[in-house]
């Protein structure tokens, strides 16, 4: 028994040790994992603040460079603005004179109220802004980046690490679209409107003042008519001649005395003559040897709206906007018979609505490269001078297309569209110089 109890005690103690060390065993295997597990995420979040900083250090490099980029590309959107503006009212003040000197002296010379002249001149403003805006796009910019250049603005944006296509040449673009998108609805909405209203206020001028298209000793040519003045007191001519042609295309001559210029009194009548001792010349054409004479004490003439203007009161194709203007276009493509001239005419018409406003763009592409290669000495006299002498090429190479096409029935779309393809190339032509250097 002794025995036994014994050997049971033995196997109860080994038992119990055994357990003692399983569990001491366990508690031990237990935290080493719990240790591995706090390791294991401590180096998740040591890597993941390494990471959130490395974003932040990126993140922040990346801050500064844009925007220091962003306060560069400010600073030359202002400048290229301020030198735009300066140049517009230069041009502005340049056509408007023109615009004076051409078409206002001649009415002002005409005794036309001065509110009827103010009236004309605000109608011929959208005109001016239209022709300014592509030439101060060019030398506005010229004139900045030349400076630019010469001050060696630009070799330290370089140096900086700035590229010059973010910095310069695409703020220049934008800004040659949009003044381009600005002159194009001057160029087809206010122009067309303009042009109509001047239209409208000339014929009421005539009509509230018929005497202003009478000028004593002297020889008015209305289209077809010609018309020999003596003197004039107020609204009463001593001696008037007349030339014209008759329905029948027979030429007429009206001789008379004392004559009374009047306003018409019907709608589309200009004037009318109230002639005393008139004699009426009708010579036929068909035969030289044949022509027939009237006399008579008093006599009425009344001249058409369309005999004193060089205009129907139909809209011209200036007086319209692209929209209508296209389908103006496609309907007359459509007509049999219709006069290629006329059609050509339109097209012209069409695309120089188009043309001209755009310019800027081109311009404002052309401006850099020649800033880079032109404007390192004085490149602000230089970029002036330039800029002029550009934009008196592109004029009168738009100008003579114009009358090309008018007059010889040049192709519209080409002779509109050619400047600016010219200015373009060369462009592209000048900015691949200046790479290369």
């Amino acid at each position: 028994m002794d025995i036994l109890e014994f050997a049971s005690e033995q196997k109860d103690r080994v038992v119990q040790k055994s357990k003692a060390l399983l569990k001491s065993l366990w508690q031990r295997l237990c935290s080493k994992l719990l240790q591995y597990k706090k390791i294991r995420l401590a180096k998740e979040k040591a890597l993941e603040y390494c990471a959130k900083a490395k974003r932040k250090w990126i993140g922040l490099q990346f801050y500064r460079r844009t925007h220091k980029e962003y306060k560069l590309i400010r600073y030359v959107v202002k400048q290229l603005l301020v030198y735009f503006f300066v140049m517009y009212l230069f041009f502005f003040l340049i056509f408007f004179v023109n615009q004076i000197m051409l078409f206002m002296k001649q009415l002002l010379g005409k005794r036309i109220p001065i509110s009827d002249a103010m009236k004309l001149m605000f109608y011929s403003l959208p005109f001016v802004i239209a022709q300014s805006a592509p030439f101060a796009t060019l030398t506005g910019f010229l004139m900045c980046l030349g400076r630019m250049n010469t001050d060696n603005e630009i070799l330290i944006f370089k140096a900086s690490g700035c590229h010059l296509g973010r910095l310069l040449l695409r703020p220049i673009l934008i800004l040659g679209v949009l003044i381009s998108i600005f002159s194009f609805f001057v160029n087809d909405y206010l122009l067309p409107l303009g042009t109509s209203k001047t239209r409208e206020q000339l014929r009421k001028s005539i009509a509230s003042n018929p005497t202003m298209e009478v000028e004593p000793q002297s020889v008015k040519r209305l289209n077809d008519t010609s018309v020999i003045f003596g003197n004039v007191n107020d609204k009463d001519v001593s001696d008037l001649a007349l030339f014209d042609y008759d329905e029948s295309g027979n030429q007429r001559f009206i001789i008379a005395g004392k004559t009374h210029v009047d306003s018409g009194a019907y709608k589309g009548v200009s004037m009318r003559f109230d002639m005393n001792d008139a004699t009426v010349i009708v010579l036929d054409k068909k035969n030289a040897n044949s022509f027939d004479i009237l006399k008579s004490k008093t006599m009425s003439l009344h001249l058409f709206e369309s005999t004193v203007f060089n205009f129907d009161r139909r809209l011209s194709p200036s007086e319209l906007t692209s929209f209508d203007l296209g389908k103006k276009i496609r309907k007359m493509r459509k007509e049999p018979g219709r006069d290629p001239r006329e059609i050509n005419m339109n097209v012209l018409e069409y695309n120089k609505k188009f043309s001209l406003p755009f310019g800027s763009f081109f311009f404002a592409f052309l401006a850099m490269p020649l800033a880079l290669l032109f404007g390192k000495v004085n490149g602000q006299t230089i970029g002036l001078v330039v800029g002029i002498f550009i934009s008196f090429l592109y004029w009168a190479m738009m100008t003579v297309g114009i009358q090309l096409g008018y007059r010889n029935g040049w192709n519209g779309f080409v002779l509109m569209w050619l400047p600016n393809a010219l200015v373009g190339a060369s462009a592209f032509l000048f900015y691949w110089k200046a790479r290369k250097k």
